[in-house]
């Protein structure tokens, strides 16, 4: 029959803090035949007509099958419970913030995008973190002594790496595979002496690359460059390029800058504007302890909730850390009093990227908004998406149970919590039976 072999989609999230997970089973047809599904502490089983799927946790992750609760069905969506979760938290994350393991060599910085080489064989003996922006502020109001540096820039000497929020300043005065910025001819009103409009030169401070024309930082002045963290790679001299998805990667460096950026300052709203000023996104960060546990049996149960194509395997189940965020996009004149207000509120933290990496993100969002289940989709009036940073695991079974790796001591905490075999079973579509078992 060929109703029978429809699969059903699994979307599950565990919240690490709370100790809480929301799993939906999307109807593989919205007619729907029965489809039994049992919770064990360490996989999830669901039956129909068609076979048996079995999705094995990732090591470190339990639920807790007698908790379960907000048992309910939802048209369009499929089946929604909630229930305990116990997940090992946050794992160490390489953050594009904290550079200093850089300074132990030489460095190559690469075009993120073709993996041109723009700064070879560069060594930072030192890489520091650029102040808040309202730091001079803060000198004057706290010290008894003047601001020595008021008024006055700070710019990396040779080898020397300051980091800020979304960017590197780097000293390109001996460099040279430095990027030459262009000199654009730019249309101005300029009166001669016979009243006619003429072509002055103005000067382009964007730092291109030369083999893809990407644009990646501006000239701040004759010796100093600053780089977007989204544009660039920094890896140790030895290693070789990665190849990494471009979506993937910016998704991860914006996820990473909010994470860090949320701690340090305590701010969750954050404008997104290009270097035209322009603001194109504005993001609210929802929580950063997600993780998300997504089964596919097919390429073709990616009609409802589908992976990121950066992320997709055919026959394959897969989970990630997810950094959940909402977002409203400003182009086309779009939410322009929400923007206006935001810009003036001083808990809104701004970010600078270039325009065209602003429009990717958007794109990124738009497509992670439709790959969620319906819904979760909105917010009130925001649009909800999720953000993976480039560093978490993504883990794929085809086979039987993954082997725990670095996780042995967790699992047997786990172990000890006396959650036994116990298993809960859901019998048929129209949820008319509930039932928790200890049944081994």
């Amino acid at each position: 029959m060929a109703a029978a072999a429809a699969e059903a989609r699994v979307f599950l999230e565990v919240r690490r803090r709370l100790h809480s997970a929301l799993l939906i089973l999307g109807d593989p047809n919205e007619g729907g035949l029965p489809m039994d599904v049992c919770v064990t502490p360490t996989s999830l089983q669901l039956k129909s007509p068609g076979g048996c799927t079995e999705l094995w946790l990732p090591a470190g992750v339990r639920l807790v099958p007698s908790s379960c609760r907000g048992l309910q069905h939802v048209a369009g969506d499929g089946l929604h419970l909630r229930l305990q979760a116990r997940a090992e938290f946050c794992p160490n994350l390489i953050s594009v913030f904290n550079q200093s393991s850089q300074a132990q060599g030489c460095c190559t910085f690469y075009c993120q995008s073709c993996g041109e080489i723009i700064i070879r064989n560069r060594k930072l003996l030192r890489v520091l973190s650029l102040p808040h922006e309202n730091w001079g502020a803060l000198v004057d109001e706290w010290c008894c002594h003047p601001n020595p540096f008021a008024n006055k820039p700070l710019h990396p000497q040779e080898n020397d790496c300051f980091t800020g929020d979304c960017f590197f300043l780097v000293n390109l005065r001996h460099d040279l595979q430095q990027p030459r910025p262009e000199v654009a001819p730019v249309e101005t009103r300029c009166l001669s002496s016979e009243n006619h409009l003429k072509m002055k030169p103005k000067a382009n401070t964007k730092v291109i690359c030369k083999r893809c024309k990407v644009m990646l930082g501006e000239t701040v002045s004759s010796e100093t460059t600053k780089f977007y963290m989204t544009e660039i790679i920094i890896q140790p001299s030895e290693r070789n390029f990665p190849i990494i998805p471009r979506s993937q990667f910016v998704q991860s460096v914006i996820a990473q800058c909010l994470v860090e950026l949320s701690s340090a300052r305590s701010t969750f709203r954050f404008t997104l504007q290009g270097q035209d000023g322009k603001v194109y996104i504005l993001l609210w960060l929802l929580n950063s302890d997600s993780l998300v546990i997504e089964a596919l049996e097919s390429s073709t149960s990616i009609k409802k909730f589908p992976l990121l194509e950066d992320l997709l395997k055919a026959d394959s189940s897969s989970s990630w850390n997810a950094v959940k965020v909402l977002y409203q996009p400003c182009i086309k004149s779009r939410n322009a009093e929400l923007a206006s207000s935001w810009e003036s509120d001083i808990s809104v933290h701004c970010l600078t990227l270039p325009s065209a990496t602003c429009l990717e993100l958007l794109l990124i969002l738009s497509r992670s908004n439709a790959t969620l289940p319906p819904s979760l989709r909105c917010m009130n009036s925001f649009q909800a998406s999720i953000l993976s940073p480039l560093s978490s695991a993504h883990v794929t079974w085809e086979g039987g149970r993954p082997e725990a790796s670095g996780c042995e001591a967790l699992a047997a905490a786990f172990a000890a919590q006396d959650l036994g075999d116990s298993r809960l079973y859901i019998y048929g579509k129209n949820i008319t039976k509930v039932m928790c078992s200890s049944q081994s």
